[in-house]
C-alpha cells in the first residue's frame, strides 16, 4: 500500500494525499507541495501512513519541501496582495455593473494564478472583467462560482449555539442535510430555527440523528395503544432525552408523562 500525508490548503478544507517522499513529517509542519495548479503551500493535518489504494485521487503528487522562513514570508506577501487584489476587483465589479458578490481572493503559491471567489443568483458573463482584471495584474485570471454554503465556510462567523461556525472550523466537506432530520429529533420546523446563517438547513441536525433513529426502536410511535401503570392509554409523543413517553389515558381522559420501561405496547 502506498504510503501518504494528509495536507490541507484552507482551515477546515478537505484534506489530500501527498507522497512524503523521503521527508519526516509531523502534523502541525507546513510544506511545499506539487498540485494541478502548481506548487502550493499547505499544512500537514495528517502524518505519513499506509492507505488502501482506493482512498487515493491519482495521480499520487510529491511534497517538494518543508516550507522554509522564506515560504512563510512569501505568504505573507501572498496576503497582502490578495487584500489589494480584493479591493481592485470589487471597483471594477461595480464599474461593469455587474450582479455578483465578491467574497475571497487567492493568490497561488507562484503567484501562476490569481482566484476570485463570488456568488450570484445566475449566471453572469464576466469576460470583461476577467480582461481588465488580466490587464491590471497581468497574470492568470479566474473567477469561481460559489454557493452561499462555501461563503460561509470562507467568511467564517456564529453560529446560534455561540460558537465558530462548523463549516469553518473542522467540517472537511459538506454533508447531506434534510428536513426528515429535523423531524427525527422532534425540533421545530420554524425555517428560523434550523436555518444556518447561510439560510440552508444548519448541518449540526445531522450529528445526532443516528442516536435517535437507534433509540426510536424502544419507543412505541405516536397514535399507539400502550398499557401503563395507570391504565390503557394512547401515546401522544416521545421524548428520547428523557426517555420518557406521553400517555393520553383513556379512563379520565388526561395525559401523563412515563418512562418507557414502564410502557407496554398493546397486542391486538
Amino acid at each position: 500500500m502506498p504510503k501518504v500525508v494528509g495536507v490541507r490548503f484552507r482551515r477546515a478544507g478537505k484534506i489530500y494525499y501527498f507522497d512524503p517522499g523521503n521527508l519526516e513529517l509531523k502534523v502541525g509542519q507546513c510544506a511545499i507541495v506539487e498540485t494541478s495548479r502548481g506548487l502550493e503551500f499547505g499544512e500537514v493535518v495528517q502524518e505519513s501512513r499506509e492507505v488502501d489504494e482506493n482512498e487515493i485521487v491519482p495521480p499520487l503528487r510529491i511534497i517538494r519541501r518543508i516550507a522554509t522562513e522564506a515560504d512563510y514570508k512569501q505568504i505573507e506577501e501572498n496576503k497582502q496582495k490578495e487584500a489589494e487584489a480584493l479591493k481592485i476587483c470589487q471597483e471594477k465589479i461595480e464599474k461593469h455593473k455587474l450582479e455578483m458578490k465578491l467574497v475571497d481572493v487567492e493568490y497561488t503559491f507562484d503567484h501562476n494564478k490569481i482566484i476570485f471567489y463570488f456568488t450570484s443568483e445566475g449566471r453572469v458573463d464576466f469576460r470583461e472583467l476577467v480582461r481588465d482584471l488580466a490587464s491590471v495584474f497581468r497574470t492568470r485570471i479566474e473567477l469561481r462560482q460559489i454557493g452561499v454554503r462555501d461563503e460561509a465556510k470562507i467568511v467564517g462567523g456564529m453560529g446560534p449555539c455561540g460558537r465558530g461556525l462548523c463549516c469553518a472550523t473542522f467540517l472537511g466537506d459538506f454533508g447531506p442535510v434534510s428536513i426528515r432530520m429535523a423531524k427525527e429529533q422532534n425540533l421545530s420546523l420554524n425555517p428560523t430555527k434550523i436555518s444556518g446563517i447561510c439560510g440552508r438547513l444548519m448541518c449540526c441536525l445531522r450529528y445526532e440523528v443516528e442516536q435517535y433513529e437507534y433509540a426510536r426502536g424502544d419507543f412505541p410511535s405516536p397514535g399507539e395503544m400502550v398499557i401503563t401503570p395507570h391504565g390503557d392509554g394512547k401515546v401522544i409523543s416521545s421524548n428520547f432525552l428523557k426517555k420518557t413517553v406521553l400517555v393520553e389515558l383513556l379512563e379520565g381522559s388526561r395525559q401523563e408523562e412515563f418512562p418507557v420501561e414502564e410502557v407496554d405496547k398493546k397486542t391486538p
